[in-house]
């Protein structure tokens, strides 16, 4: 699988944004990139008011999304891309959406909220339950997962005991003290400690650091980018992948198991209702 990882620095318009999102994915699809990731919540970044993503917000079926579509319509290669989508309760859900051919075809809903480093995404966005679902690219199997999700290795253990390949990891990982050092070594040990690829794009601009990369499944970093804005590129290969967990069979010999059933958080208000 050829993978292409974007980063840009998203705007307050939709409209700009997927005038971005269409850039990136024709030189992806130039390239002849499989897959191309790009970062986390780009349909509109406020960096002065956080309660605007809620109006921002736009449902599946409106325009951005449906734009993406229309980008994909005529394309072999898959996007993964992330939005925000209005919740019942007046806040969002952080999704990320997989267009193949003009198609969505599946998504997946933020579970782990950015409640630290004095931050609080769970005032605007809806946690959500449910592990997402691997999709299939290239003949490899594919796990997604967003930004602070990865501070947390349970979920990307069960993507991978679920059968993942790749993991795919928008992310808007914001600035600060050892910021990059964590993004760098959590990024690659959930590669290492699941034997598996990791995929992670990183949104730049003033806020965020960017740093895209690609680790392989011995923690190899394969590909990377810098602070601005970047296409890297690199190649998934099953037989570095199938020689990783013969050297290193983590997987095989762990003892216990993740319980895949999500625990409410205190303190995280819970929507109203779910759709």
């Amino acid at each position: 699988m050829r993978v292409a990882v974007g980063q840009f620095a998203a705007s307050t318009e939709w409209q700009e944004n997927l005038r971005t999102c269409a850039q990136y994915i024709d030189a992806a699809e130039a390239g002849g990139a499989d897959l191309l990731v790009l970062p986390e919540g780009v349909l509109a970044r406020f960096t002065d008011d956080f309660t605007r993503i809620r109006t921002a917000a736009q449902p599946l079926d409106g325009p951005f999304v449906t734009g993406l579509r229309e980008l994909t319509r005529d394309k072999r290669v898959t996007v993964v891309v992330g939005v925000h989508e209005p919740a019942p309760d007046g806040r969002a859900y952080n999704t990320l959406v997989v267009l193949v051919a003009g198609e969505l075809v599946t998504r997946y809903r933020k579970l782990h909220l950015y409640d630290a480093f004095s931050s609080q995404e769970s005032a605007n966005v809806v946690p959500a339950d449910d592990v997402p679902a691997l999709f299939t690219c290239a003949g490899l199997r594919v796990g997604l997962m967003t930004c602070y999700d990865v501070r947390f290795p349970e979920l990307a253990r069960l993507l991978t005991v679920a059968g993942a390949d790749l993991l795919v990891l928008p992310a808007a990982w914001v600035r600060g003290p050892l910021k990059e050092q964590h993004w760098q070594l959590m990024v690659s040990a959930r590669a290492l400690e699941n034997t598996v690829y990791v995929a992670a794009s990183g949104e730049c601009g003033p806020r965020n650091i960017g740093r895209s990369l690609v680790v392989d499944p011995l923690g190899v970093t394969v590909a990377a980018a810098a602070e601005g804005p970047a296409l890297i590129w690199a190649e998934v290969d099953p037989a570095r992948l199938a020689d990783a967990r013969r050297q290193l069979p983590v997987l095989d010999n762990r003892r216990f198991s993740v319980d895949p059933v999500a625990r409410p958080v205190p303190g995280v208000p819970a929507p109203a209702s779910l759709a």
